[in-house]
C-alpha cells in the first residue's frame, strides 16, 4: 500500500510518483492543509455533522494524515489510472477512491489558486499572465493526451482515438514557461484525434508581444501575432 512515510526517503521513487521533488511537496503540503482545515473543520463530520466523539477517535482511516491526502490526490492527477487501479496503490475499494478523488481534488485546485500557480484557462488572457511573462516569455507549446475508457458510441469511439497513441485519449494544449518550467495555459478539453494546430487555432491564444515560442511539427503553419516561433531540434536518442 502506498504511504507517504514510504517514499519521502525516496526522491528518485517520490518524483515518479507525484512529478514533484521533495521541498516541492513539502512546500505544497503546508498550503494543502491549510485549505483542507479550511474546507473540513475538525469539530464536524464527512457529512458536515456536530461529531459525538473526539476528533481522531474511532478508527484510522487509511488516508488520516494530510500527506497520504495531498500524495493519493497528486498519484491520481499525475498518472490518471482506473480508480480500481488506485485503489490497489492505495488500499482501498473503488467507492472509497472515487469519494476521496470528489473530495480532494477542489481541494488541490483551491491551494494551486491560493500559490498562483494554476495556468490561465482564458486563451485572450494569457498575454498579461504572471506564469507566461515570468523571466521573459519564452514558451513552448504542444499538445498532451491522456489515456480514457472507451467510449459506448462508436461515432465516440472514432473521435477520440488517437493513431499516435494508438488508445482512446482526450487531447489538451499545454503552454509552458520554458524558464521556469510552470504550464501557463491549459486549453479545453477536446477528443485525442482533434488535430494540435487545429485545437491551438480554437483555443485563439494571445501571446505577450515579442514571444520567443517552441513548436514541433503538430504545429505546421501556426503563427500567431507577435511571436517568433521555432521547432527545437531534438536530441541525438530522442525518440519522438
Amino acid at each position: 500500500m502506498l504511504k507517504y512515510e514510504d517514499l519521502k526517503d525516496r526522491p528518485r521513487e517520490q518524483l515518479a510518483a507525484t512529478g514533484l521533488k521533495a521541498e516541492e511537496f513539502d512546500g505544497l503540503l503546508a498550503a494543502f492543509s491549510q485549505a483542507y482545515a479550511t474546507t473540513y473543520r475538525g469539530d464536524k463530520t464527512v457529512e458536515g455533522q456536530p461529531r459525538q466523539r473526539q476528533q481522531g477517535g474511532g478508527n484510522k482511516g487509511v488516508l488520516s494524515g494530510d500527506e497520504d491526502k495531498l500524495l493519493f490526490i497528486l498519484v491520481y492527477e499525475k498518472t490518471y489510472p482506473l480508480q480500481t487501479l488506485q485503489g490497489l496503490q492505495f488500499g482501498m475499494s473503488q467507492g472509497q477512491v472515487n469519494h476521496w478523488i470528489h473530495r480532494l481534488t477542489p481541494i488541490l485546485q483551491a491551494t494551486l489558486a491560493n500559490l498562483g500557480m494554476t495556468p490561465e484557462r482564458d486563451g485572450q488572457a494569457l498575454a498579461g499572465n504572471k506564469l507566461a511573462n515570468e523571466g521573459g516569455a519564452d514558451l513552448i507549446i504542444d499538445g498532451t493526451e491522456r489515456r480514457r475508457q472507451r467510449p459506448k458510441a462508436s461515432t465516440q469511439q472514432t473521435d477520440h482515438y488517437s493513431g499516435k497513441k494508438k488508445a482512446h485519449t482526450d487531447k489538451n494544449i499545454t503552454v509552458v514557461n520554458r524558464q521556469t518550467k510552470k504550464v501557463a495555459y491549459l486549453s479545453s478539453t477536446r477528443p485525442g484525434k482533434t488535430h494540435d494546430k487545429k485545437l491551438a487555432d480554437e483555443s485563439a491564444i494571445v501571446y505577450p508581444k515579442n514571444t520567443h515560442l517552441g513548436q514541433d511539427t503538430g504545429f505546421q503553419g501556426y503563427a500567431p501575432a507577435h511571436v517568433l516561433s521555432y521547432q527545437p531540434k531534438k536530441r541525438h536518442g530522442d525518440a519522438s
